[in-house]
């Protein structure tokens, strides 16, 4: 396979990425939408904290006194969702990554590229978040994160840019001989 058809399915393959990456921020968006309209102001991100597990400044893990999402069936619910959400991401790395590691960093563009649309089109659909220093919950596997916006936003660009390099290095592409290779399903001269 030639140089221009290796970088082609390398690109192809990153950009595959992002999009899913892209469509996943928008379905996550659309989903706290639609509980943000059902539970209106029930919906409480500043809830009293029964015990904080580790603070490190920027990012809290919690044991809130009661679950965030008003009712523990919901909150039951979310916590499957947000399950579900990690195995998405992971099947999609294991299509796209070519090695463990490729794979890995196949993971974090699609988690990253997810994450920060995420805010975009949650700010598009709900004016939220008004500042990149609004609390927010990131994750609630194994208990709540909380932190600021901002902490997300930073953490997903510099993961990004790290998780791309790695990704589309073109000895990522190579097969363990050093010669640059098809990836698997590909056809290749002779096959």
């Amino acid at each position: 396979m030639g140089t221009t058809s290796r970088s082609r399915v390398r690109w192809l393959r990153y950009g595959a990425l992002v999009a899913f990456g892209i469509g996943f921020g928008y379905v996550e968006a659309a989903v706290v939408h639609y509980l943000r309209l059902a539970l209106g102001s029930q919906l409480d991100y500043e809830v009293p904290v029964r015990r904080v597990y580790l603070d490190l400044g920027l990012i809290r893990f919690v044991d809130p006194v009661h679950t965030m999402l008003v009712d523990p069936d919901l909150a039951r619910a979310e916590t499957a969702r947000e399950a579900a959400t990690i195995l998405m991401l992971a099947g999609v790395a294991v299509l796209a990554g070519r090695r463990l590691w490729h794979g890995v960093a196949a993971f974090f563009i699609a988690f990253t590229v997810w994450d920060l649309t995420y805010y975009l089109f949650l700010w598009v659909l709900t004016g939220w978040p008004t500042s990149l220093l609004d609390t927010d919950v990131f994750f609630l596997i194994p208990v709540p994160w909380l932190g600021p916006v901002a902490t997300a936003v930073t953490a997903s660009t510099a993961v990004l840019a790290a998780a791309s390099w790695w990704y589309l290095r073109p000895a990522a592409w190579a097969d363990r001989s050093g010669e640059q290779t098809a990836p698997t399903g590909a056809s290749t001269p002779g096959s």
